[in-house]
């Protein structure tokens, strides 16, 4: 028997039932894993009467899939709402053109550095970069502090571990850093952590293991990978880089809300972005787990407590291609 394709079967019974007239509905392409998004989407239905039509990410595409759907489907879109887990992805598809903007009245308490100034998005918890101690190797007296303890002879380089600067988190983590020092200065820092002979892994999840094992006193990773060292019993410890009063604070990478451009149910869209940027909604994620830290300043959720940094979101996207080309300049040349 032959399969329909998921992507054409959603389309198929949207025009059928938007032609029918039988239900109010929205369509959400998510890169958020849906054992996390099936309750939400069950309340938001029960609450508004609107039947939430999600497509979800693949092991596969992850969000590159869905990206590209909404550009493959412009002329004729399908989707109403991306409702991706990161940020880089969903600002490319507002500079191409491919969204449309929408203030939520739910978004009032986050803080501008989450927000687009037009409102194409909005960012709402998330996960955070972390310094992970190996509590065997250090006392809290020597814990690190900053970013740039990596770099400035406090520790031995061969004590610590951070992930290649060109991919993933600690590839936007690149970009922040350039945003907050300056194009020269960002350049010279991560030039000075090659010089000192830090260890360049192959993943946050690399960094976390070495961490863990006693391989490194410190291992840079995110929130939810040192999460999983804790709860394996590990002896270590988080650390949130740059918290003091007028530092950096450090990079949390939040989930983002955006309407489609041209989209077929702008109203329901809008519904649902205002239901999943509000604050019970990203609490509702940090208890489950998904989300480790809010955006929010006064945030109830029951995450990690985080200064996080004060740049507009945009502002690290603009630096992204040109602190990519120097880390592979830098940490590939001799690889």
């Amino acid at each position: 028997m032959k399969r329909i394709g998921t992507g054409g079967l959603l389309a198929a019974v949207c025009l059928l039932l938007a032609g029918c007239g039988q239900t109010e509905e929205v369509v959400v392409y998510t890169a958020v894993e849906q054992v996390y998004c099936q309750e939400l989407f069950a309340q938001f239905e029960e609450e508004t009467g609107i039947q939430v039509r999600a497509v979800y990410d693949t092991e596969a595409n992850k969000t590159t899939g869905l990206v590209n759907r909404i550009i493959a489907e412009a002329d004729q879109p399908v989707c109403d709402v991306f409702w991706n887990n990161e940020f880089i992805q969903t600002i490319d598809l507002q500079e191409k053109g491919f969204l449309e903007p929408y203030v939520p009245e739910n978004s009032a308490d986050i803080p501008e550095a989450y927000k687009d100034a037009e409102g194409y998005w909005t960012a709402f918890g998330g996960r955070a970069r972390v310094m992970l101690v190996n509590t065997e190797l250090l006392s809290e007296e020597e814990y690190p502090d900053s970013i740039f303890d990596f770099a400035d002879g406090t520790y031995e380089g061969e004590d610590l571990a951070l992930a290649y600067p060109m991919f993933g988190t600690t590839r936007t983590q690149a970009a922040a850093v350039y945003a907050w020092l300056g194009e020269e200065e960002g350049r010279a820092f991560f030039q000075s952590v090659a010089d000192h002979g830090v260890q360049i892994v192959d993943g946050n999840s690399v960094t976390k293991d070495m961490a863990a094992a006693g391989q490194v006193k410190i291992g840079f990773t995110d929130t939810d990978d040192a999460k999983d060292a804790i709860g394996d019993g590990a002896p270590v410890e988080m650390v949130f880089p740059d918290q003091e009063e007028g530092g950096m604070g450090t990079l949390i990478t939040p989930s983002t809300a955006a309407l489609v451009q041209n989209c077929p149910h702008e109203d329901n869209g809008k519904k649902l972005i205002e239901f999943l940027v509000s604050a019970e909604t990203e609490a509702s994620l940090t208890e489950c787990g998904f989300f480790d830290v809010s955006v929010r300043e006064n945030s109830s959720a029951e995450g990690f407590q985080v200064k996080g940094m004060t740049l507009n979101l945009k502002e690290i996207y603009q630096m992204l291609d040109t602190a990519s080309k120097d880390m592979e300049e830098i940490f590939l040349r001799n690889r």
